[in-house]
């Protein structure tokens, strides 16, 4: 079995020492890149299953060079790994495409938490592959949405909220069966902040008009609910 491909982006050289040390002792292999040239150089020859991203680079901004990755490889995991705690930053990051934010500096046995939760796969039951509301079919084995017979762009994790809410259609679903749903290690997530972003995603790509909502319904104070 082929190991786990990690590309790790930081223009700290004793950072990337200590990553690659400590990723490649628990099985990965690292690429490592100082600014996002080298980092450029690395994607276009190899994809990698996993990016690490810090955010300030000497040649460029590390948000919107997320945001350019995330259009390119829609399902390519990123984590930032940066040294800026404060929740709007945060909520930038996972607005511009983001998978996961580690604030520096950080243990590795989280970060191992981390990568591992973003690599591990999803169980689909094959008796419940497809589903459909309304003018939305989901495709839960390969992961593709349409909207009136339009294939929709998703994140893996935006899926994963749509796909959670649409199972259980005209029901709430609080923030915490969202972030049990979606994460193992769901008290790594405590702030519910990141499923709103999710949320906000979802209604610009799935709603005709994503300031009134006609699919997804916000429960003030409690959660959402999906309705056809």
């Amino acid at each position: 079995m082929s190991k786990t491909t990690l590309l790790a982006i930081d223009d700290d050289h004793d950072i990337l020492k200590v990553l690659k040390a400590n990723l490649e002792l628990h099985g990965f292999i690292l690429l490592t890149a100082d600014s996002l040239t080298s980092a450029r150089t690395i994607l276009a020859d190899r994809r990698p299953d996993l990016v690490l991203l810090d955010l300030m680079l000497p040649d460029g901004d590390g948000l919107e060079f997320c945001c350019a990755l995330k259009s390119l490889y829609p399902s390519l995991p990123v984590i930032m790994l940066t040294a800026k705690d404060k929740v709007s930053d945060k909520v930038i990051g996972f607005e511009l495409g983001a998978d996961d934010y580690l604030v520096k500096p950080f243990e590795t046995r989280e970060l191992l938490a981390r990568i591992r939760a973003r690599l591990r796969p999803v169980a689909i039951p094959p008796q419940a592959s497809v589903l459909t509301a309304g003018n939305l079919s989901l495709d839960l084995r390969n992961q593709i949405i349409t909207v009136q017979g339009k294939v929709v762009a998703l994140t893996p994790k935006e899926f994963q909220v749509l796909a959670c809410l649409v199972k259980n259609r005209n029901n709430l679903v609080s923030r915490e069966e969202i972030r049990q749903h979606l994460w193992s290690d769901a008290k790594l997530y405590a702030w519910s902040r990141v499923i709103d972003v999710h949320i906000q995603h979802l209604r610009r790509k799935i709603e005709a008009n994503p300031a009134a909502p006609r699919h997804i319904i916000t429960v003030p104070g409690r959660g959402y609910r999906f309705e056809e």
